[in-house]
């Protein structure tokens, strides 16, 4: 079985906890399961993408371009491939927290609409073809309200507010990246789960639950 699978979704989504949950899963029905996570913090391949996010190079996301910032994730997602999980893609099951779906996303955001379509032709092309890294088979997108998870990132940084990167204290950037979600899902047909009803996260099983529908169908 030779399978990649992508959790997205914006910041305080829970992907790192539902992409654990599903791969524990998987490792229990005795499937081949790598569980992968980028951007790759550990590595020296994402220097750019931490001096970004800390705002070296601008306080505001738009500070660099949307092409600029897509090389930065691109390099650190190629090096991870290369190096840590080219060979377990070849024979099991690979679960990504963010891929160069998270690019789509976060970098369409900054663009007009209009140029939406150009962008994302563009960044498949560069990362799936020029770069060489796996197309992923299905992507899950984890749709949450951007009021409910600054809630949560808040609650995760104990009220230390000063430790969001550029991208989670930007409101007004967080709504332009879930619009921009949307368009991404309905055009690429990314399975969409809802995590968040009346104005609260639904329970995290009821979410793995969802998500191991979709799996399973893919599997």
């Amino acid at each position: 079985m030779k399978k990649m699978i992508v959790i997205e979704g914006l910041d305080g989504s829970g992907k790192a906890t539902q992409a654990k949950l599903l791969a524990k899963s998987l490792q229990e029905r005795g499937i081949k399961v790598r569980e992968v996570s980028f951007p790759d913090y550990d590595s020296p391949s994402s220097a750019l993408v931490k001096m970004y996010l800390k705002g070296e190079f601008g306080a505001k996301p738009g500070d660099v371009n949307a092409f600029a910032a897509s090389a930065f994730y691109a390099v650190d997602r190629f090096a991870s491939y290369k190096k840590n999980w080219q060979a377990a893609y070849a024979e099991g099951v690979i679960i990504a927290d963010r891929y160069t779906t998270s690019n789509a996303i976060h970098q369409c955001s900054k663009l007009e609409p209009e140029k939406w379509d150009a962008y994302l032709d563009w960044l498949f092309d560069f990362e799936y073809e020029k770069l060489g890294i796996p197309k992923p088979d299905m992507v899950i997108y984890l749709r949450v309200d951007p009021e409910i998870s600054q809630k949560l990132m808040s609650t995760r940084y104990e009220g230390h507010e000063e430790k969001k990167d550029i991208h989670e204290k930007d409101m007004d950037y967080l709504r332009r990246c879930q619009s921009a979600a949307g368009y991404c899902a309905q055009r690429l047909g990314w399975k969409v789960v809802e995590c968040s009803a009346e104005g609260r996260m639904r329970s995290i099983e009821s979410i793995q639950d969802d998500i191991r529908r979709l799996v399973d169908a893919l599997l």
